[in-house]
């Protein structure tokens, strides 16, 4: 491996990384001190669907961070995929972060945004409960999908 792959591929897994930890910072941290702030200020200052609103606009900009992570994974994958460097896991990895990082940040984002919109009454109607737990388990799976792809690639980069 040449000097500026070996830091492309350094770099790379870099922003991988960060994009796990910022993911798994805002639903393990974020998330539960943003929905239970009346423990944290000692009354009920926000409500429910404000509480919501603040965690979209986390969640919306976590989805420019993802977007980038796309990009990467396109990029060096297609890379290597053209170089003959693949294996199967990794092509399925590969596969589930860019359908799920799109799933999030192209569908699940802009159409909770939208029924936001609609006001406090459709973020309590079954399309938004659904939708909701939907972008839940894709963050979950592509979670997983981006670790089993820093993984492999570490794997790969310390042979």
């Amino acid at each position: 491996m040449n000097k500026y792959f070996r830091m492309t591929t350094m770099a790379y897994l870099i922003l991988l990384s960060a994009v796990l930890g910022a993911g798994l910072y805002a639903g393990i941290v974020v998330a539960p001190v943003t929905f239970h702030t009346d423990q944290w200020l000692g009354s009920d200052i926000l409500t429910r669907f404000q509480e919501g609103q603040i965690m979209t606009e986390n969640f919306l900009r976590l989805s420019y961070l993802v977007n980038v992570a796309l990009i990467a994974v396109v990029l060096y994958e297609g890379y290597k995929f053209k170089k003959f460097e693949r294996d199967n896991l990794t092509l399925v990895a590969t596969f589930l972060v860019l359908a799920t990082g799109l799933l999030f940040s192209q569908y699940y984002i802009p159409d909770i945004l939208a029924m936001q919109l609609q006001g406090e009454q459709m973020t309590k109607s079954v399309a938004f409960i659904n939708t909701h737990k939907g972008s839940e388990i894709n963050f979950k799976i592509f979670s997983l999908a981006l670790l089993v792809l820093i993984v492999q690639n570490m794997r790969k980069a310390c042979k």
